[in-house]
Protein backbone atom coordinates (compact mmCIF):
# COMPACT_ATOMS: atom_id res chain seq x y z
CA UNK A 1 0.00 0.00 0.00
CA UNK A 2 2.69 2.56 1.02
CA UNK A 3 4.64 1.46 -2.33
CA UNK A 4 1.12 3.16 -4.46
CA UNK A 5 0.75 6.50 -4.93
CA UNK A 6 -2.09 9.01 -3.48
CA UNK A 7 -4.55 7.69 -0.95
CA UNK A 8 -3.56 4.47 -0.95
CA UNK A 9 -0.03 5.80 0.01
CA UNK A 10 -0.93 7.69 2.77
CA UNK A 11 -2.74 5.03 4.47
CA UNK A 12 0.50 2.44 3.62
CA UNK A 13 2.65 4.94 5.63
CA UNK A 14 0.31 5.25 8.67
CA UNK A 15 -0.82 1.58 8.78
CA UNK A 16 3.54 1.54 8.41
CA UNK A 17 4.15 3.59 11.17
CA UNK A 18 2.41 1.59 13.49
CA UNK A 19 3.85 -1.73 12.31
CA UNK A 20 7.59 -0.07 13.13
CA UNK A 21 6.27 1.08 16.11
CA UNK A 22 4.88 -2.17 17.68
CA UNK A 23 8.02 -3.94 16.36
CA UNK A 24 9.95 -1.52 18.58
CA UNK A 25 7.96 -2.12 20.94
CA UNK A 26 8.50 -5.99 20.30
CA UNK A 27 12.07 -6.42 20.17
CA UNK A 28 12.07 -4.05 22.82
CA UNK A 29 10.18 -6.76 25.46
CA UNK A 30 12.27 -9.65 23.80
CA UNK A 31 15.81 -7.99 24.85
CA UNK A 32 14.35 -7.36 28.02
CA UNK A 33 13.95 -3.31 28.06
CA UNK A 34 10.56 -3.35 28.44
CA UNK A 35 7.86 -5.21 30.06
CA UNK A 36 5.25 -7.49 28.98
CA UNK A 37 2.53 -5.79 31.08
CA UNK A 38 3.86 -1.98 30.18
CA UNK A 39 3.90 -3.61 25.94
CA UNK A 40 0.50 -4.90 26.52
CA UNK A 41 -0.75 -1.39 27.72
CA UNK A 42 0.95 0.37 25.06
CA UNK A 43 -0.14 -2.07 22.45
CA UNK A 44 -3.83 -1.16 23.85
CA UNK A 45 -3.54 2.25 22.58
CA UNK A 46 -1.95 1.86 19.61
CA UNK A 47 -4.38 -1.22 18.71
CA UNK A 48 -6.89 1.43 18.73
CA UNK A 49 -5.08 3.96 16.13
CA UNK A 50 -4.44 1.06 13.65
CA UNK A 51 -8.12 -0.55 13.81
CA UNK A 52 -9.07 3.16 13.49
CA UNK A 53 -7.00 3.68 10.67
CA UNK A 54 -7.96 0.33 8.80
CA UNK A 55 -11.96 1.74 9.70
CA UNK A 56 -11.54 4.51 8.24
CA UNK A 57 -9.70 3.29 4.88
CA UNK A 58 -12.79 0.64 4.64
CA UNK A 59 -15.45 3.12 4.66
CA UNK A 60 -14.22 5.03 1.43
CA UNK A 61 -16.20 4.53 -1.38
CA UNK A 62 -15.33 2.82 -4.49
CA UNK A 63 -17.32 1.09 -7.53
CA UNK A 64 -17.87 -3.48 -6.88
CA UNK A 65 -15.82 -3.83 -9.83
CA UNK A 66 -13.20 -0.85 -9.70
CA UNK A 67 -9.35 -1.91 -10.12
CA UNK A 68 -8.01 1.01 -9.06
CA UNK A 69 -4.49 0.90 -6.39
CA UNK A 70 -6.92 3.58 -4.34
CA UNK A 71 -9.50 0.44 -4.42
CA UNK A 72 -7.21 -2.56 -3.87
CA UNK A 73 -6.21 -0.49 -0.45
CA UNK A 74 -9.74 -0.43 0.50
CA UNK A 75 -10.34 -4.30 -0.31
CA UNK A 76 -7.49 -4.94 1.56
CA UNK A 77 -7.68 -3.11 4.79
CA UNK A 78 -11.36 -4.75 4.56
CA UNK A 79 -9.77 -7.93 4.68
CA UNK A 80 -7.63 -6.79 7.52
CA UNK A 81 -10.59 -6.04 9.50
CA UNK A 82 -12.37 -9.13 9.30
CA UNK A 83 -9.36 -10.74 11.07
CA UNK A 84 -7.99 -7.78 13.09
CA UNK A 85 -7.85 -9.60 16.10
CA UNK A 86 -6.37 -12.50 15.62
CA UNK A 87 -3.31 -9.49 14.75
CA UNK A 88 -2.87 -9.36 18.81
CA UNK A 89 -3.01 -13.29 19.43
CA UNK A 90 0.87 -12.55 20.41
CA UNK A 91 0.34 -9.51 22.43
CA UNK A 92 -1.59 -11.76 24.80
CA UNK A 93 0.04 -14.60 24.44
CA UNK A 94 3.65 -14.72 25.86
CA UNK A 95 6.00 -16.33 23.82
CA UNK A 96 4.28 -16.20 20.61
CA UNK A 97 6.46 -14.49 17.64
CA UNK A 98 4.40 -11.86 15.85
CA UNK A 99 5.87 -13.38 12.63
CA UNK A 100 6.26 -16.37 10.42
CA UNK A 101 9.43 -16.73 10.24
CA UNK A 102 9.20 -19.83 11.96
CA UNK A 103 7.47 -21.57 8.94
CA UNK A 104 9.39 -19.93 6.53
CA UNK A 105 12.44 -21.97 7.89
CA UNK A 106 10.47 -24.95 8.50
CA UNK A 107 9.59 -24.82 4.94
CA UNK A 108 13.20 -23.58 3.30
CA UNK A 109 14.20 -26.96 3.19
CA UNK A 110 11.17 -28.52 1.00
CA UNK A 111 11.67 -25.67 -1.49
CA UNK A 112 15.06 -26.18 -2.32
CA UNK A 113 14.76 -29.56 -2.30
CA UNK A 114 11.74 -29.13 -4.78
CA UNK A 115 14.27 -26.35 -6.61
CA UNK A 116 17.17 -28.88 -6.87
CA UNK A 117 15.28 -32.01 -8.06
CA UNK A 118 12.20 -30.19 -10.68
CA UNK A 119 9.94 -31.67 -7.69
CA UNK A 120 8.46 -35.11 -8.05
CA UNK A 121 6.68 -36.77 -10.91
CA UNK A 122 3.69 -38.27 -9.34
CA UNK A 123 1.15 -37.70 -6.79
CA UNK A 124 2.26 -40.92 -4.81
CA UNK A 125 5.98 -38.97 -4.86
CA UNK A 126 5.05 -36.07 -4.20
CA UNK A 127 3.12 -37.72 -0.88
CA UNK A 128 6.81 -39.57 -0.06
CA UNK A 129 8.44 -36.24 -0.32
CA UNK A 130 5.48 -34.71 2.10
CA UNK A 131 5.82 -36.98 4.33
CA UNK A 132 9.12 -37.37 4.81
CA UNK A 133 9.92 -34.07 5.01
CA UNK A 134 7.24 -33.50 7.33
CA UNK A 135 8.88 -36.08 9.70
CA UNK A 136 12.85 -34.71 9.36
CA UNK A 137 11.24 -31.33 9.95
CA UNK A 138 9.11 -32.65 12.99
CA UNK A 139 11.91 -34.41 14.79
CA UNK A 140 14.36 -31.92 13.89
CA UNK A 141 12.52 -29.40 15.86
CA UNK A 142 12.18 -31.95 18.79
CA UNK A 143 16.08 -32.28 18.49
CA UNK A 144 15.43 -36.15 17.61
CA UNK A 145 17.90 -38.39 15.42
CA UNK A 146 15.79 -38.82 11.87
CA UNK A 147 17.84 -41.67 11.64
CA UNK A 148 17.30 -43.28 14.43
CA UNK A 149 13.29 -42.51 14.17
CA UNK A 150 13.71 -44.23 10.11
CA UNK A 151 15.35 -47.39 11.27
CA UNK A 152 13.00 -48.30 13.70
CA UNK A 153 10.10 -47.67 11.35
CA UNK A 154 11.26 -50.19 9.35
CA UNK A 155 12.06 -52.47 12.33
CA UNK A 156 8.39 -51.99 13.07
CA UNK A 157 7.17 -53.15 9.10
CA UNK A 158 9.94 -55.82 9.28
CA UNK A 159 9.05 -57.73 12.41
CA UNK A 160 5.50 -56.23 12.56
CA UNK A 161 6.00 -54.32 15.85
CA UNK A 162 4.21 -50.86 16.93
CA UNK A 163 5.11 -47.71 15.14
CA UNK A 164 7.55 -44.98 16.65
CA UNK A 165 5.58 -41.43 17.02
CA UNK A 166 5.95 -38.15 16.00
CA UNK A 167 4.66 -37.02 18.86
CA UNK A 168 7.12 -35.16 21.53
CA UNK A 169 7.89 -37.89 24.16
CA UNK A 170 6.81 -35.44 26.96
CA UNK A 171 3.21 -35.33 24.78
CA UNK A 172 2.85 -38.89 24.40
CA UNK A 173 0.32 -40.31 26.73
CA UNK A 174 1.29 -42.45 29.54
Amino acid sequence: MAERSGVSQEIGENLLSYQQRLFRWWHQVREGTMSTEQFQLAVTFLRRGFKQELETAAALPIENKEKSPLAHTIRSCRQILKLETALWTFVEQIGLEPTNNAAEQALRPAVIWRRTSFGSQSEAGSQFVARLLTVVTSLKAQNRDVWDFLSSVCRAVRFDLPFPSLIPIELQPP
